[in-house]
């Protein structure tokens, strides 16, 4: 496992659209002040996987007392399996190797809520996001890609879309009682009744979890797009990667190939504010390296050493 991991990724990364002249970019922040700006981004990285951490932690505490040393070794090996999936599922199967076999199904199903709470700041991030597109396009000039109209719709869409997913986020016994009501789905039961042991109070801790989450890494995205010599106002900036993060979440990837999808979205939103698409691209193939290929690789090391099958 560790071998094809570290093949796949190399072999992806080494084929990335314009990595030469991204590593070049990175080669001139290795002198003064921007060195020490490239290690608060990576500080950033460790932050941003620790309350990742802390977030599966509180899931998981149901079924298994899990360290936060624990908890993040096994979001950094549910990362390197992540990257070489579609859609990240890969990640789910690296984290649940920390954990006893009698508990590794059921972790799965703890594991979904998190990336639930996560998607639900995104989506509430992004309809901010899009809500000043509208305006901030309105006084340019026809949107090149969106007509105002579609956007409207899209933003009624999401809120809507966002009421219904909070509701569920807080009723998850919504979910438990249809495994029990219909016979179809009874064999599975066992795999989701975890959920009605979560109180709201954990629930909300999860959400303030994922909220802190998407600032550190905002922030970070902004940080690196101003390392690379990208000069925009800091609260456009944030509105405009709220709806990168959106389309990122929605539009169906492998992590490994995501960086291309992402490259063009970013150009497409940041370009808007910027005309320096080399550095708006080197940023983001850089927040791409260093927060998933960068622990992807850590995690890939850890698989070395990890037990597939605990004790019961």
């Amino acid at each position: 496992m560790f071998f094809w991991l570290s093949y796949s990724i190399f072999h992806q990364v080494s084929h990335q659209k314009n990595l030469q002249a991204s590593l070049d970019q990175f080669a001139t922040l290795f002198h003064g002040m921007k060195l020490a700006g490239l290690i608060l981004v990576l500080v950033l990285m460790v932050l941003n996987w620790i309350l990742e951490s802390r977030k599966w932690q509180i899931l998981v505490d149901p079924l298994e007392h899990v360290t936060l040393g624990r908890s993040f070794l096994a979001i950094l090996s549910g990362l390197s399996l992540a990257v070489v999936t579609p859609n990240r599922i890969g990640e789910y199967a690296g984290r649940i190797l920390y954990l006893k076999n009698i508990h590794k199904l059921r972790a799965i199903t703890v594991t979904v809520v998190g990336s639930f709470s996560q998607l639900i700041v995104t989506i509430i991030a992004g309809i901010c996001g899009l809500a000043w597109d509208i305006h901030f396009t309105a006084g340019i000039g026809p949107h090149p890609l969106v007509s105002s109209f579609w956007e409207k719709i899209s933003l009624f869409l999401l809120g809507i879309l966002t009421v219904g997913c909070v509701i569920l986020y807080f009723r998850l016994d919504l979910i438990v009682n249809l495994f029990v009501r219909f016979r179809f789905l009874r064999r599975l039961r066992t795999l989701v009744l975890i959920l009605g042991r979560f109180s709201s109070r954990d629930l909300r801790r999860v959400l303030a979890l994922s909220g802190l989450r998407y600032l550190v890494f905002s922030i970070q995205y902004l940080f690196l797009l101003r390392l690379f010599g990208v000069e925009l106002i800091w609260w456009q900036g944030l509105a405009m990667i709220s709806l990168i993060f959106l389309i990122m979440a929605i539009v169906p990837t492998i992590a490994l190939a995501e960086v291309a999808i992402r490259g063009e979205v970013s150009l497409f939103f940041l370009g808007l504010l910027s005309s320096n698409t080399l550095g708006i691209a080197s940023a983001t193939v850089g927040i791409w390296f260093i927060n998933l290929i960068l622990p992807a690789i850590l995690g890939s090391l850890l698989l070395l050493r990890v037990r597939v099958f605990q004790d019961k």
